[in-house]
């Protein structure tokens, strides 16, 4: 685990209190600073806070990169309907697991967010979506939420502030679907998780069409932290526009996997080799997803580059949500291919042909492909078919599909390629598309 065996290379912002005894409980949070960011934002006026987060160059910690003190800015001040705060803690995208970390080890850092939030934009309640396999963290959360309750940290008239707030978890379903905002609304509606059409978003009209704050649970949590310090201190953390820490979950073949926090904007290959210790074995790299199964695959030798949002941007690539997949130079890509394609069909909530249509025969080509009764034409077929899906979806799971599918064709042609040699079949129409992957 991250505090077990840290890395010395780590800026311990967030994880401050990963592996003090009784960490979750409120006596130990409020004995080391907890809630005095709350304190300090009670004094100040709604537009000073966002001010302050607007200065730290917090950007969404989920995967979009989206400035958070500018989405706390669109929350209509004069609107009358009541405004909440929405945690999205569904954290379903493979290669990622820091929000597990967060709420199991700190859960208040996370509510004294949520609180600070309601502050910025006038909510009074909040809600944490969690996905349906972290039930157990479901129980973490709802002890924390009432030892804050009993302490008076949350409720009416929060000590003495004159500030009203209250939060509390729903869990969902394990859909992958419900960690776009939109459908995670509709499901904590109790509806259906499919994504709405927008405008209007979330800000004006988010959930029961009031106001809403939607942010990760990284995101909540760096708030505390960016009052605490001051948003420019807390922004001199990492690169200009990209602002504080990053908790990057480095897994695949490297020697020590785990999730670390780094400064925004660490260096990639640095990363891979003096954090995650090397690559397993000894072996050479041969390719990084570098923020989750979503991301644009990078080549070795496109690894040498800061991990902020506009340096990997530039690489034609995305941080997303900061899983880092590393891959040995025994990496079949065609098979990499498959197995992302596979999640993504799997999870399609059906709602638009080009994702529900797109995922299914990209699956099933890929399928054919590596069961070794491709065609000439397949390589170029799954480029055609993945770009094809690109923006023609309600949602961004269209996108995720085919952004990495696309990298890896382009990138690594000469592999399917040689798949394909290897196909007995010459007749396309004579292939069966529904042939099972083979164990």
């Amino acid at each position: 685990m991250l505090y077990n065996d840290p890395s010395p290379l780590e800026t311990k912002v967030l994880t401050r209190l990963f592996g003090v005894p009784n960490s979750t409980s409120v006596e130990t949070y409020v004995a080391h600073e907890g809630f005095a960011a709350f304190r300090k934002a009670a004094a100040m006026t709604p537009e000073a806070i966002i001010d302050e987060v607007k200065k730290s160059n917090l950007r969404g910690r989920g995967g979009a990169g989206f400035p958070t003190g500018m989405k706390w800015s669109f929350v209509p001040r004069n609107n009358p309907k009541p405004k909440y705060i929405v945690v999205n803690a569904d954290e379903s995208e493979p290669g990622t697991c820091k929000d597990r970390l967060l709420i199991e080890y700190d859960p208040m850092q996370l509510i004294e967010g949520m609180m600070i939030a309601g502050l910025a934009v006038g909510a009074k309640r909040g809600y944490i979506y969690l996905r349906g396999e972290y039930r157990y963290l479901v129980d973490i959360l709802d002890k924390a939420i009432a030892e804050a309750r009993a302490a008076g940290w949350l409720g009416t008239n929060i000590q003495g502030t004159g500030f009203d707030f209250d939060c509390y978890t729903h869990s969902g379903a394990g859909a992958y679907e419900c960690g776009e905002e939109s459908a995670l609304l509709e499901s904590l509606e109790g509806k259906r998780g499919v994504p709405r059409i927008r405008p209007p978003f979330p800000a004006v009209a988010g959930l029961y069409r009031c106001p809403t704050v939607l942010n990760n649970v990284e995101t909540y949590c760096s708030v505390p932290s960016i009052l605490r310090m001051g948003g420019e201190a807390w922004a001199n953390l990492g690169t200009p526009r990209n602002g504080g820490t990053r908790l990057f979950c480095l897994s695949g073949h490297v020697n020590k996997p785990g999730v670390y926090e780094l400064p925004m904007g660490f260096n990639l290959l640095r990363m891979i080799e003096e954090v995650g210790g090397g690559i397993r074995g000894g072996k050479k790299l041969k390719a990084v997803i570098p923020g989750g199964s979503s991301c644009p695959v990078l080549t070795a030798a496109e690894c040498d580059l800061p991990m902020d949002f506009d340096s990997l941007k530039n690489a034609k690539s995305m941080l997303g949500s900061g899983g880092v997949v590393v891959m040995d130079e025994t990496t079949d890509m065609v098979k990499v291919a498959l197995r992302i394609m596979k999640f993504y069909q799997h999870e399609s909530c059906g709602w638009c042909i080009p994702c529900r249509e797109g995922t299914t025969w990209l699956k099933n080509i890929l399928t054919r492909v590596y069961n070794g009764m491709g065609q000439k034409e397949d390589p170029a077929l799954v480029h055609e078919l993945a770009s094809n899906m690109l923006g023609r979806t309600f949602c961004p799971l269209g996108d995720a599909a085919a952004m990495p599918t696309i990298s890896i064709v382009e990138k690594f042609r000469d592999e399917f390629e040689a798949y394909v040699r290897r196909s007995p079949v010459t007749d396309l129409a004579d292939i069966d598309t529904k042939i099972p992957v083979r164990a």
